[in-house]
């Protein structure tokens, strides 16, 4: 951290109060009384000026200098930073339709659903990414953007830990959240242009067929990496019984694995299967090991402001000798 002024040439005024001081003293007249006899000011005749009137003129040029100082913008500098782009764009298609709600994953030997699991472990994934900038789809029987491509993790990060199931109507638009997601990449300039879509299950909505959308993809050179969430077989799904406890039944898992690999191969990705929380974080584990790659050196250089420190004492002075000036150190006329 270095110390240095945003607008350095207003330090200039500062050469001009001694001229000013001078100029000041030249004119400036005592406050005087009329006696009928000079002998009567003996005593005083070698008496300065108070020492409460040269107090307030300290405070008056002080109060100039602090000002002077904020106007010149005082702050502490990071200096030049190195940054590492990635040049490449993410984004992230998450899958709300209700079968999401089955719970067969475990998160520290808990039982969570789908949807946890996904952003527990996309969260993980984002922290690796510091570079990259990402976007977020959410999509049931429609799709729509969670969060536009963004350098700010942090304002990625709550709006993923906003989704919920249940805020999009129920259904699997696998071709929309795709089209959704090529949206938010047609028109930017990156090295590598990348959709992770997630999902539980087989197209049932939304107005695009997902291999049409995997075309789209793949004449934007869009990459697509798909995973199928869920076990094999069948799984807890929670429901209310009549008394109002939570109890599970069994519900078939019926991804569309031929769909999903068939985007994956059309656009040069690869298709996984999250079968347990493991393989999971093993999936993007890999993402993140694939797709690595470095473009160009970025430099930014961060300040924070220092003028507040400055202006607030001259403010506060300010005021202090306005008061003492018109109260207990107001000066005859």
């Amino acid at each position: 951290m270095t110390f240095n002024f945003g607008h350095p040439y207003f330090l200039l005024l500062l050469l001009l109060l001694p001229f000013l001081a001078w100029l000041r003293n030249r004119k400036v007249k005592e406050s005087a009384f009329l006696y009928s006899s000079v002998t009567l000011l003996r005593g005083v005749a070698n008496l300065q000026r108070s020492s409460a009137r040269a107090m307030l003129i300290r405070m008056r040029w002080l109060i100039l200098i602090l000002c002077i100082l904020a106007m010149a913008r005082p702050r502490l500098s990071e200096g030049k930073t190195s940054v590492k782009a990635s040049g490449i764009d993410i984004v992230v298609a998450v899958d709300l339709s209700m079968s999401m709600a089955a719970m067969d994953f475990e998160r520290n030997g808990e039982r969570v659903n789908r949807l946890e699991i996904a952003k527990d472990v996309l969260e993980g994934f984002v922290e690796k990414r510091t570079n990259d900038r990402l976007g977020l789809v959410a999509f049931a029987g429609r799709a729509y953007i969670a969060a536009p491509l963004t350098l700010d993790h942090d304002f990625f990060q709550i709006n993923l830990d906003r989704l919920d199931l249940g805020i999009v109507e129920d259904g699997t638009a696998i071709g929309s959240a795709l089209i959704a997601g090529l949206e938010r990449l047609r028109d930017v300039e990156s090295k590598s242009r990348i959709v992770i879509l997630m999902t539980d299950g087989q197209n049932n909505a939304g107005k695009v067929p997902p291999l049409t959308a995997a075309e789209a993809a793949e004449a934007l050179n869009v990459k697509v990496y798909t995973i199928g969430v869920g076990t094999k077989g069948t799984a807890p799904y929670p429901q209310k019984d009549p008394f109002g406890r939570t109890v599970f039944a069994q519900m078939k898992v019926d991804i569309d694995e031929d769909t999903l690999k068939g985007i994956a191969e059309k656009t040069g990705g690869k298709y996984y299967r999250a079968d347990n929380s493991e393989a999971f974080r093993q999936i993007y584990e890999e993402i993140d090991a694939l797709e690595k790659t470095e473009v160009e050196m970025q430099q930014y250089t961060r300040h924070e402001e220092l003028a507040a420190w400055f202006m607030l004492p001259a403010l506060v002075l300010l005021l202090l000798e306005m008061i003492l000036n018109h109260t207990i150190w107001r000066k005859l006329p």
